[in-house]
Protein backbone atom coordinates (compact mmCIF):
# COMPACT_ATOMS: atom_id res chain seq x y z
CA UNK A 1 0.00 0.00 0.00
CA UNK A 2 2.87 2.38 0.80
CA UNK A 3 4.22 1.70 -2.70
CA UNK A 4 0.87 2.69 -4.19
CA UNK A 5 0.83 5.98 -2.24
CA UNK A 6 4.39 6.76 -3.23
CA UNK A 7 3.60 5.99 -6.86
CA UNK A 8 0.57 8.25 -6.75
CA UNK A 9 2.67 11.13 -5.40
CA UNK A 10 5.28 10.57 -8.10
CA UNK A 11 2.54 10.64 -10.74
CA UNK A 12 0.71 13.72 -9.45
CA UNK A 13 3.61 16.04 -8.63
CA UNK A 14 5.02 16.21 -12.21
CA UNK A 15 1.52 17.06 -13.49
CA UNK A 16 1.23 19.92 -11.03
CA UNK A 17 4.70 21.12 -11.93
CA UNK A 18 3.91 20.93 -15.65
CA UNK A 19 0.68 22.84 -15.18
CA UNK A 20 2.49 25.47 -13.13
CA UNK A 21 5.20 25.85 -15.82
CA UNK A 22 2.65 25.98 -18.64
CA UNK A 23 0.70 28.62 -16.80
CA UNK A 24 3.81 30.74 -16.40
CA UNK A 25 4.52 30.50 -20.13
CA UNK A 26 1.03 30.99 -21.57
CA UNK A 27 -1.16 32.88 -19.11
CA UNK A 28 -1.68 36.60 -18.94
CA UNK A 29 0.96 38.33 -16.83
CA UNK A 30 -1.40 40.23 -14.56
CA UNK A 31 -1.77 39.01 -10.97
CA UNK A 32 -5.04 37.67 -9.52
CA UNK A 33 -5.24 38.58 -5.87
CA UNK A 34 -1.52 37.98 -5.34
CA UNK A 35 -1.73 34.38 -6.61
CA UNK A 36 0.02 34.96 -9.95
CA UNK A 37 -1.39 33.80 -13.27
CA UNK A 38 -4.91 32.40 -13.87
CA UNK A 39 -3.47 28.87 -14.08
CA UNK A 40 -1.66 29.35 -10.76
CA UNK A 41 -4.87 30.72 -9.27
CA UNK A 42 -6.86 27.70 -10.50
CA UNK A 43 -4.19 25.29 -9.23
CA UNK A 44 -4.27 26.92 -5.80
CA UNK A 45 -8.07 26.76 -5.64
CA UNK A 46 -8.07 23.09 -6.61
CA UNK A 47 -5.45 22.14 -4.02
CA UNK A 48 -7.16 24.25 -1.36
CA UNK A 49 -10.54 22.62 -2.01
CA UNK A 50 -8.95 19.16 -1.93
CA UNK A 51 -7.24 19.96 1.37
CA UNK A 52 -10.60 20.91 2.89
CA UNK A 53 -12.24 17.69 1.68
CA UNK A 54 -9.45 15.42 2.94
CA UNK A 55 -9.73 15.64 6.79
CA UNK A 56 -13.29 14.21 7.04
CA UNK A 57 -12.41 11.34 4.70
CA UNK A 58 -9.40 10.45 6.85
CA UNK A 59 -11.94 9.25 9.44
CA UNK A 60 -13.41 6.70 7.00
CA UNK A 61 -16.57 6.57 4.88
CA UNK A 62 -19.62 7.33 7.03
CA UNK A 63 -22.72 9.51 6.72
CA UNK A 64 -21.05 12.29 8.66
CA UNK A 65 -17.74 12.27 6.75
CA UNK A 66 -19.53 11.95 3.41
CA UNK A 67 -21.78 14.91 4.23
CA UNK A 68 -18.81 17.07 5.26
CA UNK A 69 -16.79 16.31 2.13
CA UNK A 70 -19.48 16.06 -0.60
CA UNK A 71 -19.76 19.81 -1.19
CA UNK A 72 -15.98 20.16 -1.61
CA UNK A 73 -15.85 17.22 -3.99
CA UNK A 74 -18.70 18.65 -6.07
CA UNK A 75 -16.79 21.92 -6.24
CA UNK A 76 -13.74 20.05 -7.57
CA UNK A 77 -15.80 18.52 -10.39
CA UNK A 78 -18.03 21.53 -11.03
CA UNK A 79 -21.15 19.37 -11.37
CA UNK A 80 -24.81 20.13 -10.61
CA UNK A 81 -24.99 17.32 -8.08
CA UNK A 82 -22.77 14.74 -6.41
CA UNK A 83 -23.41 11.89 -4.04
CA UNK A 84 -21.29 9.47 -2.04
CA UNK A 85 -22.55 5.99 -1.29
CA UNK A 86 -21.44 2.88 0.52
CA UNK A 87 -22.44 -0.55 -0.81
CA UNK A 88 -26.01 -0.22 0.45
CA UNK A 89 -27.24 3.38 0.52
CA UNK A 90 -26.60 7.00 -0.37
CA UNK A 91 -24.56 8.52 2.45
CA UNK A 92 -24.68 12.15 1.29
CA UNK A 93 -26.17 14.12 -1.60
CA UNK A 94 -25.03 17.62 -2.47
CA UNK A 95 -26.74 19.74 -5.13
CA UNK A 96 -30.00 19.39 -7.05
CA UNK A 97 -31.85 16.26 -8.13
CA UNK A 98 -32.01 14.50 -4.78
CA UNK A 99 -35.09 12.59 -5.97
CA UNK A 100 -32.76 10.41 -8.07
CA UNK A 101 -31.32 8.66 -5.00
CA UNK A 102 -33.29 5.44 -5.32
CA UNK A 103 -32.70 5.18 -9.08
CA UNK A 104 -28.95 5.63 -8.67
CA UNK A 105 -28.69 2.96 -5.98
CA UNK A 106 -30.55 0.53 -8.27
CA UNK A 107 -28.04 1.20 -11.05
CA UNK A 108 -24.97 0.80 -8.78
CA UNK A 109 -25.18 -2.99 -8.51
CA UNK A 110 -22.91 -3.58 -11.49
CA UNK A 111 -20.18 -0.99 -10.69
CA UNK A 112 -20.06 -2.07 -7.03
CA UNK A 113 -19.61 -5.71 -8.03
CA UNK A 114 -17.07 -5.18 -10.82
CA UNK A 115 -15.25 -2.10 -9.51
CA UNK A 116 -15.53 -0.47 -12.95
CA UNK A 117 -16.93 3.00 -13.60
CA UNK A 118 -20.06 3.57 -15.64
CA UNK A 119 -22.15 6.40 -17.10
CA UNK A 120 -25.91 6.18 -17.68
CA UNK A 121 -28.94 8.31 -18.50
CA UNK A 122 -31.29 9.17 -15.65
CA UNK A 123 -35.05 8.70 -16.04
CA UNK A 124 -36.79 11.81 -14.78
CA UNK A 125 -40.38 13.04 -15.17
CA UNK A 126 -39.55 16.42 -13.62
CA UNK A 127 -39.39 18.91 -16.48
CA UNK A 128 -37.08 21.45 -14.85
CA UNK A 129 -34.66 18.89 -13.35
CA UNK A 130 -31.17 19.88 -14.60
CA UNK A 131 -29.51 16.47 -14.13
CA UNK A 132 -30.01 13.88 -16.88
CA UNK A 133 -26.79 11.84 -16.72
CA UNK A 134 -24.90 10.15 -13.90
CA UNK A 135 -21.24 9.13 -13.85
CA UNK A 136 -20.31 6.41 -11.36
CA UNK A 137 -16.73 5.99 -10.07
CA UNK A 138 -16.20 3.20 -7.49
CA UNK A 139 -14.27 3.85 -4.26
CA UNK A 140 -11.83 1.03 -3.58
CA UNK A 141 -9.50 0.19 -0.70
CA UNK A 142 -7.14 -2.77 -1.05
CA UNK A 143 -8.99 -3.95 -4.18
CA UNK A 144 -12.30 -4.01 -2.31
CA UNK A 145 -15.13 -1.69 -3.38
CA UNK A 146 -16.44 0.28 -0.39
CA UNK A 147 -18.85 2.55 -2.22
CA UNK A 148 -19.07 4.99 -5.10
CA UNK A 149 -18.74 8.62 -6.07
CA UNK A 150 -21.61 9.62 -8.40
CA UNK A 151 -21.47 12.90 -10.35
CA UNK A 152 -24.71 14.13 -12.00
CA UNK A 153 -24.79 16.52 -14.96
CA UNK A 154 -27.18 17.80 -17.67
CA UNK A 155 -25.49 15.83 -20.43
CA UNK A 156 -23.02 13.04 -21.11
CA UNK A 157 -19.38 14.15 -21.00
CA UNK A 158 -16.19 12.16 -21.53
CA UNK A 159 -14.28 14.82 -19.59
CA UNK A 160 -16.56 14.37 -16.58
CA UNK A 161 -16.08 10.60 -16.73
CA UNK A 162 -12.30 10.96 -16.52
CA UNK A 163 -12.46 13.73 -13.90
CA UNK A 164 -14.84 11.71 -11.69
CA UNK A 165 -12.52 8.69 -11.93
CA UNK A 166 -9.53 10.80 -10.82
CA UNK A 167 -11.41 12.37 -7.90
CA UNK A 168 -12.68 8.92 -6.85
CA UNK A 169 -9.11 7.62 -6.94
CA UNK A 170 -8.04 10.53 -4.70
CA UNK A 171 -10.93 9.80 -2.30
CA UNK A 172 -9.88 6.13 -2.24
CA UNK A 173 -6.38 7.18 -1.19
CA UNK A 174 -7.84 9.15 1.74
CA UNK A 175 -9.88 6.09 2.75
CA UNK A 176 -6.74 3.94 2.56
CA UNK A 177 -4.98 6.39 4.88
CA UNK A 178 -7.95 6.17 7.26
CA UNK A 179 -7.64 2.39 7.18
CA UNK A 180 -3.92 2.68 7.95
CA UNK A 181 -4.69 4.97 10.89
CA UNK A 182 -7.17 2.44 12.29
CA UNK A 183 -4.65 -0.38 11.81
CA UNK A 184 -1.98 1.62 13.62
CA UNK A 185 -4.38 2.31 16.49
CA UNK A 186 -5.27 -1.37 16.78
CA UNK A 187 -1.57 -2.28 16.75
CA UNK A 188 -0.75 0.21 19.50
CA UNK A 189 -3.66 -1.09 21.60
CA UNK A 190 -2.48 -4.67 21.12
CA UNK A 191 1.05 -3.70 22.15
CA UNK A 192 -0.26 -1.96 25.27
CA UNK A 193 -2.21 -5.09 26.18
CA UNK A 194 0.93 -7.18 25.67
CA UNK A 195 2.91 -4.77 27.83
CA UNK A 196 0.30 -4.96 30.59
CA UNK A 197 0.56 -8.73 30.48
CA UNK A 198 4.33 -8.40 30.99
CA UNK A 199 3.88 -6.06 33.94
CA UNK A 200 1.15 -7.93 35.78
CA UNK A 201 2.35 -11.40 36.92
CA UNK A 202 5.63 -11.17 38.88
CA UNK A 203 5.34 -7.56 39.96
CA UNK A 204 1.79 -7.98 41.27
CA UNK A 205 2.62 -11.17 43.18
CA UNK A 206 5.80 -9.72 44.67
CA UNK A 207 4.04 -6.47 45.65
CA UNK A 208 1.20 -8.31 47.38
CA UNK A 209 3.71 -10.51 49.21
CA UNK A 210 5.57 -7.43 50.48
CA UNK A 211 2.32 -5.79 51.60
CA UNK A 212 1.29 -8.99 53.38
CA UNK A 213 4.59 -9.07 55.27
CA UNK A 214 3.78 -5.67 56.83
CA UNK A 215 0.17 -6.43 57.80
CA UNK A 216 1.02 -7.64 61.35
CA UNK A 217 4.31 -5.89 62.03
CA UNK A 218 3.43 -2.43 60.61
CA UNK A 219 -0.27 -2.07 59.63
CA UNK A 220 0.08 1.61 58.74
CA UNK A 221 2.97 0.83 56.38
CA UNK A 222 0.91 -1.98 54.82
CA UNK A 223 -1.96 0.46 54.28
CA UNK A 224 0.31 3.00 52.57
CA UNK A 225 1.77 0.35 50.28
CA UNK A 226 -1.68 -0.96 49.43
CA UNK A 227 -2.70 2.53 48.32
CA UNK A 228 0.49 2.81 46.22
CA UNK A 229 -0.32 -0.54 44.65
CA UNK A 230 -3.93 0.49 43.93
CA UNK A 231 -2.86 3.77 42.30
CA UNK A 232 -0.22 2.07 40.15
CA UNK A 233 -2.51 -0.70 38.91
CA UNK A 234 -5.34 1.78 38.26
CA UNK A 235 -3.03 3.76 35.99
CA UNK A 236 -1.48 0.73 34.29
CA UNK A 237 -4.80 -0.91 33.46
CA UNK A 238 -6.83 2.15 32.58
CA UNK A 239 -8.90 1.78 29.42
CA UNK A 240 -8.97 5.26 27.91
CA UNK A 241 -6.39 7.02 25.78
CA UNK A 242 -3.32 5.93 23.83
CA UNK A 243 -1.34 8.83 25.27
CA UNK A 244 -0.65 10.33 28.66
CA UNK A 245 1.43 13.20 30.05
CA UNK A 246 4.99 12.97 31.33
CA UNK A 247 3.67 14.12 34.71
CA UNK A 248 1.21 11.20 34.94
CA UNK A 249 3.78 8.67 33.74
CA UNK A 250 6.28 9.87 36.35
CA UNK A 251 3.57 9.78 39.00
CA UNK A 252 2.92 6.11 38.19
CA UNK A 253 6.68 5.46 38.31
CA UNK A 254 6.80 6.92 41.82
CA UNK A 255 4.12 4.43 42.93
CA UNK A 256 6.07 1.61 41.31
CA UNK A 257 9.36 2.61 42.98
CA UNK A 258 7.67 2.89 46.39
CA UNK A 259 6.63 -0.75 46.10
CA UNK A 260 10.10 -1.81 44.91
CA UNK A 261 11.80 0.04 47.78
CA UNK A 262 9.52 -1.72 50.24
CA UNK A 263 10.86 -5.01 48.92
CA UNK A 264 14.56 -4.20 48.51
CA UNK A 265 15.06 -1.47 51.12
CA UNK A 266 18.46 0.25 51.06
CA UNK A 267 19.64 -1.83 48.09
CA UNK A 268 17.87 0.63 45.76
CA UNK A 269 18.73 4.34 45.52
CA UNK A 270 16.82 6.49 43.02
CA UNK A 271 17.53 10.07 41.96
CA UNK A 272 14.99 12.10 39.97
CA UNK A 273 15.78 15.38 38.25
CA UNK A 274 12.73 16.68 36.37
CA UNK A 275 12.37 20.07 34.68
CA UNK A 276 8.86 21.41 35.48
CA UNK A 277 8.37 22.80 31.96
CA UNK A 278 8.36 19.31 30.39
CA UNK A 279 5.72 17.81 32.69
CA UNK A 280 2.78 18.58 30.30
CA UNK A 281 4.49 16.86 27.33
CA UNK A 282 2.31 14.09 25.86
CA UNK A 283 3.81 10.65 25.19
CA UNK A 284 2.61 7.10 24.48
CA UNK A 285 0.94 5.48 27.48
CA UNK A 286 3.17 3.12 29.53
CA UNK A 287 6.26 4.29 27.69
CA UNK A 288 8.69 5.12 30.51
CA UNK A 289 7.60 2.76 33.29
CA UNK A 290 8.93 -0.35 31.47
CA UNK A 291 12.30 1.40 31.08
CA UNK A 292 12.46 2.06 34.83
CA UNK A 293 11.41 -1.53 35.53
CA UNK A 294 14.21 -2.69 33.24
CA UNK A 295 16.69 -0.49 35.14
CA UNK A 296 15.55 -1.94 38.48
CA UNK A 297 15.81 -5.50 37.22
CA UNK A 298 19.28 -5.12 35.72
CA UNK A 299 20.49 -2.80 38.45
CA UNK A 300 19.75 -5.28 41.24
CA UNK A 301 20.48 -8.48 39.34
CA UNK A 302 23.64 -10.18 40.57
CA UNK A 303 24.70 -7.14 42.58
CA UNK A 304 24.86 -7.42 46.41
CA UNK A 305 25.51 -3.72 47.08
CA UNK A 306 23.34 -0.68 46.38
CA UNK A 307 21.95 -0.08 42.90
CA UNK A 308 21.74 3.55 41.81
CA UNK A 309 19.11 4.61 39.28
CA UNK A 310 18.96 8.11 37.88
CA UNK A 311 15.93 9.49 36.03
CA UNK A 312 16.20 12.89 34.34
CA UNK A 313 13.82 14.82 32.10
CA UNK A 314 15.21 18.02 30.59
CA UNK A 315 13.90 20.76 28.34
CA UNK A 316 15.68 20.51 24.97
CA UNK A 317 13.95 23.18 22.90
CA UNK A 318 11.29 21.50 20.78
CA UNK A 319 11.80 18.21 22.65
CA UNK A 320 11.87 16.74 26.12
CA UNK A 321 15.04 14.70 26.72
CA UNK A 322 14.41 11.77 29.08
CA UNK A 323 17.32 9.65 30.37
CA UNK A 324 17.08 6.54 32.59
CA UNK A 325 20.35 5.00 33.70
CA UNK A 326 21.55 2.41 36.20
CA UNK A 327 24.93 1.12 37.40
CA UNK A 328 23.93 -2.53 37.30
CA UNK A 329 25.04 -5.60 35.34
CA UNK A 330 24.60 -4.08 31.89
CA UNK A 331 24.19 -6.21 28.76
CA UNK A 332 26.09 -7.43 25.74
CA UNK A 333 25.28 -4.89 22.95
CA UNK A 334 24.86 -7.71 20.43
CA UNK A 335 22.26 -9.41 22.65
CA UNK A 336 20.48 -6.09 23.13
CA UNK A 337 20.37 -5.58 19.36
CA UNK A 338 18.78 -9.01 18.90
CA UNK A 339 16.22 -8.29 21.62
CA UNK A 340 15.19 -5.01 19.99
CA UNK A 341 14.98 -6.76 16.62
CA UNK A 342 12.64 -9.37 18.10
CA UNK A 343 15.08 -12.23 17.47
CA UNK A 344 15.43 -13.12 21.15
CA UNK A 345 12.80 -13.43 23.86
CA UNK A 346 12.89 -10.20 25.93
CA UNK A 347 13.33 -12.02 29.25
CA UNK A 348 16.47 -9.97 29.69
CA UNK A 349 14.86 -6.68 28.70
CA UNK A 350 11.37 -6.03 30.00
CA UNK A 351 9.34 -4.11 27.42
CA UNK A 352 12.33 -2.52 25.65
CA UNK A 353 11.39 -3.70 22.15
CA UNK A 354 7.74 -2.84 22.79
CA UNK A 355 8.57 0.73 23.84
CA UNK A 356 11.08 1.19 21.00
CA UNK A 357 8.54 0.03 18.41
CA UNK A 358 5.80 2.32 19.71
CA UNK A 359 8.06 5.38 19.83
CA UNK A 360 9.12 4.78 16.22
CA UNK A 361 5.50 4.31 15.10
CA UNK A 362 4.36 7.54 16.75
CA UNK A 363 7.33 9.87 16.17
CA UNK A 364 9.40 8.21 13.44
CA UNK A 365 12.63 6.19 13.43
CA UNK A 366 14.69 9.16 14.60
CA UNK A 367 12.94 8.96 17.99
CA UNK A 368 13.57 5.32 18.87
CA UNK A 369 15.41 4.37 22.06
CA UNK A 370 19.13 5.14 22.24
CA UNK A 371 20.71 2.55 24.57
CA UNK A 372 24.31 2.57 25.81
CA UNK A 373 25.44 -0.56 27.66
CA UNK A 374 28.17 -3.15 28.09
CA UNK A 375 28.64 -6.11 30.46
CA UNK A 376 29.33 -4.74 33.95
CA UNK A 377 28.91 -1.11 32.83
CA UNK A 378 25.24 -0.55 33.59
CA UNK A 379 22.76 0.79 31.06
CA UNK A 380 21.74 4.24 29.89
CA UNK A 381 18.51 4.68 27.92
CA UNK A 382 17.77 8.00 26.20
CA UNK A 383 14.59 9.03 24.43
CA UNK A 384 13.64 12.33 22.82
CA UNK A 385 9.95 13.24 23.00
CA UNK A 386 8.69 16.03 20.70
CA UNK A 387 6.70 18.59 22.62
CA UNK A 388 4.20 18.69 19.76
CA UNK A 389 3.33 15.95 17.31
CA UNK A 390 0.14 15.85 15.18
CA UNK A 391 -2.31 13.35 16.64
CA UNK A 392 -0.42 13.03 19.94
CA UNK A 393 -2.33 14.53 22.85
CA UNK A 394 -3.23 13.33 26.29
CA UNK A 395 -6.83 12.52 27.15
CA UNK A 396 -6.41 14.39 30.41
CA UNK A 397 -4.89 13.79 33.81
CA UNK A 398 -5.99 10.55 35.44
CA UNK A 399 -7.93 11.26 38.59
CA UNK A 400 -6.65 9.35 41.62
CA UNK A 401 -9.02 9.21 44.52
Amino acid sequence: MSGFLAGLCVAVLPLLAAGFWLGRRTARPESLGGLGTPVEHATFQTLHTASLAAPPLRAGLTEDTARRSARRLRSLLGTDALCLTDDQRVLAWDGVGGHHRAEIMERLTGPLETGRGEAFRLDCATQDCPVRWAVVAPLTVDDRVHGALVACAPRESAVLVRAAAEVARWVSVQLELADLDRSRTRLIEAEIRALRAQISPHFIFNSLAVIASFVRTDPERARELLLEFADFTRYSFRRHGDFTTLADELHAIEHYLALVRARFGDRLAVTLQIAPEVLPVALPFLCLQPLVENAVKHGLEGKPDTCHIRITAQDAGAEALVVIEDDGAGMDPELLHRILAGEVSPSGGIGLSNVDDRLRQVYGDAHGLVIETAPGAGMKITTRLPKYQPGVHSSGRLAVE
